[in-house]
């Protein structure tokens, strides 16, 4: 299990050059001069001169990819031209908040998805299944920003119970950050819930088929004990692809819902330097978002092998 880890790291790092070289070669092809951004409408040429030489923008392309990799090595991912920072302490700042949200979306994903294509597996053809299939199927076809809206103006506007915007530190707050995170989160968790129950659904159906639990049940074993030990053991792979899969989505989903919502996490922050053409913190933001995908997927690959002890990899 180490050495397939340490070998799937390793085989990562091309991945990500590739990933940095493109994200490095896209913003030299978006239109606009970061120059102007910077120095502003009325600067004058010899003060844009002096910000593209201070930015290294007067080189060639190849000596900018080369100072680029060099930095990105050192772990300086450049200076976010509006922020006035460092790209990596601003990620590391609004970090904490998407993950936050991400983890809250991803607990009710499981335990709405999950209990959802259970039942509806477990009742099928009944009106629990009917009703369990139309609210997965309301999950995947309703966009999450409309959903979010929507939230807002029921839950905010006209009911008062939740705020629109903001975020409230969960070690400072706890209720405050369940008040400002819930409708992001749920939000977020919408799309992913109806997939979630659709695949188990579907899953468990063909495992409750299946020889053993006709012979567990059999030998006179509860229902619950069939579903619980046996059932759900043989669903459980096929979930972990699919919890992979949501993890990717609830980051790059972030954007939207935090613009939405005007949460200030690395959804927004990547969505504001987009809108304004701050390149070194679009780059950082991709180079660092596509990292933490490919560490997502690591670690599916390897619960394959923790849940499911006949997987078995080269060099184990």
């Amino acid at each position: 299990m180490g050495r397939y880890t340490v070998r799937r790291l390793i085989q990562s790092i091309p991945i990500l050059l590739v990933v940095s070289f493109l994200s490095f070669g896209m913003m030299h092809l978006v239109p606009g001069d970061p120059a102007i951004l910077i120095g502003g409408p009325n600067a004058t040429p010899q003060e844009l001169d002096n910000i593209r030489k201070n930015l290294g923008l007067d080189q060639p392309f190849a000596v900018q990819l080369g100072i680029f990799y060099w930095n990105l090595f050192q772990g300086d991912l450049g200076r976010s031209l509006l922020l006035g920072k460092p790209v990596l302490e601003a990620v590391i700042e609004r970090l904490p908040v998407t993950i936050s949200i991400s983890i809250y979306s991803m607990v009710l994903t499981l335990v709405l998805g999950l209990a959802t294509g259970v039942v509806a597996a477990l009742k099928q053809n009944t009106w629990v299944d009917q009703v369990a299939s139309t609210f997965a199927l309301l999950g995947i076809s309703l966009p999450s920003f409309w959903f979010g809206l929507m939230m807002i103006i029921l839950f905010s506007v006209h009911l008062g119970w939740l705020p629109t915007s903001g975020y409230v530190e969960f070690g400072d707050d706890l209720v405050g950050w369940v008040r400002t995170t819930t409708m992001p989160a749920v939000a977020l968790a919408l799309l992913q819930i109806g997939l979630l129950a659709r695949i188990t659904r579907s899953t468990m159906l063909e495992v409750l088929r299946q020889d053993y639990i006709r012979t567990a049940r059999a030998k006179g074993l509860p229902e619950w004990r069939v579903i619980t030990k046996h059932a759900m053991a043989n669903v459980v792979i096929p979930i972990i692809t699919v919890i992979g899969l949501i993890l990717s989505v609830l980051l790059s989903g972030s954007v939207v819902i935090e613009t939405v919502f005007s949460v200030p996490g690395m959804g927004s922050l990547l969505g504001n330097a987009i809108l304004r053409r701050d390149y070194p913190m679009i780059q950082g933001g991709l180079l660092f978002t596509a990292a933490t995908l490919m560490l997502l997927n690591i670690l599916v690959d390897v619960l394959y092998a923790f849940f499911d002890p006949r997987v078995r990899y080269d060099g184990k």
